[in-house]
């Protein structure tokens, strides 16, 4: 490895775990980036996630401010990303290379348009919840799975997890965006860890080029906290939809 190519890796780290704590899709920048200089692309995908986990770390520590409270939200959707996770790196391992390549963009699409659309999506759950006594503190009932299935998409890939999470948790739980950001970021670092973990025992991680990510990506976290929750909601809801309209336009194209 030269000298630029671990500076340009270094730097793909940074930028991809502040956009990661942000929104999601830091994968997006790391993984085209190994894949240019000549990293196989299974290789490349399992030493990306291990490499990200730190900065996915750093920036659930970054919005330790709006994680305040949601400690029985967080404890409950978190074992439905621990298994997702684990379901998802063990797909990376056994089905085909391109066996997610159909369905990876419907997913990005449909995130995006559920972002989007989220207020007027929210308020209609809401309307429909009303006569129970309004949604449950931890979302509505199909939260949990599609969370779920939001972790093995993770643990399989990753990118524009974020979006997807974003889009069922802003849609099923009555909360603001910047503390379900705090959330989601909680989230995608359980994925990232628990498939991480897997990928060590089982799979070729390139351990120079993961410590070069996880270098970046911590600073990356620290950058998208202060960053991130200046942003309004619809800034914030803007950036989520632009961010999965490239991850969208890259599966495609």
């Amino acid at each position: 490895m030269s000298l630029f190519e671990a500076a340009a890796i270094l730097l793909a780290g940074l930028a991809a775990g502040t956009i990661n704590t942000v929104v999601g899709s830091g994968t997006l920048i790391t993984f085209p980036t190994l894949l240019a200089f000549g990293v196989p692309p299974v290789t490349a995908n399992v030493s990306n996630t291990v490499g990200l986990v730190p900065g996915s770390i750093s920036g659930a520590i970054g919005y330790r401010r709006e994680l305040t409270g949601q400690r029985r939200r967080i404890l409950k959707l978190s074992l439905a990303s621990l298994i997702g996770g684990v379901v998802g790196a063990v797909l990376l391992l056994v089905l085909p290379a391109g066996a997610f390549e159909a369905v990876v963009p419907a997913l990005i699409l449909i995130g995006c348009v559920l972002v989007l659309f989220q207020p007027r999506i929210s308020a209609w759950v809401a309307r429909r919840h009303e006569a129970a006594g309004g949604l449950p503190e931890d979302g509505a009932w199909w939260v949990w799975p599609l969370v779920l299935l939001a972790g093995v998409y993770g643990g399989y890939f990753g990118a524009a997890q974020g979006v997807l999470l974003m889009a069922v948790m802003g849609i099923g739980i009555d909360e603001t965006l910047q503390r379900l950001n705090g959330t989601k970021n909680v989230l995608a670092a359980l994925v990232n860890g628990v498939s991480a973990l897997i990928f060590i025992v089982v799979a070729d991680v390139d351990w120079a080029v993961a410590g070069l990510i996880a270098a970046g990506a911590i600073i990356g976290g620290q950058v998208g906290a202060t960053w991130g929750r200046k942003l309004p909601a619809v800034g914030l809801r803007a950036f989520i939809v632009l961010v999965g309209v490239v991850a969208l336009v890259f599966f495609l194209f």
